[in-house]
């Protein structure tokens, strides 16, 4: 099993409209971990090209 980027707590108390706790289905987890993924891979590949070993919050 991988490690997840994502810490699934923290969603579910995130996933709320107002003070209304909205319930979070099994394949939601699967795509936002997907999606924090790419973004970090393509973060990655655009510190690398403008010649840097950090990331950084415009490269997101």
């Amino acid at each position: 099993m991988t490690k997840s980027v994502i810490v699934r707590t923290q969603v579910k108390e995130l996933a709320k409209v107002g003070e209304k706790r909205l319930f979070v289905s099994e394949d939601f987890y699967t795509e936002l971990e997907g999606k924090v993924k790419r973004m970090i891979e393509e973060s990655c590949k655009r510190a690398k090209l403008n010649g840097r070993n950090t990331v950084m919050g415009k490269d997101v």
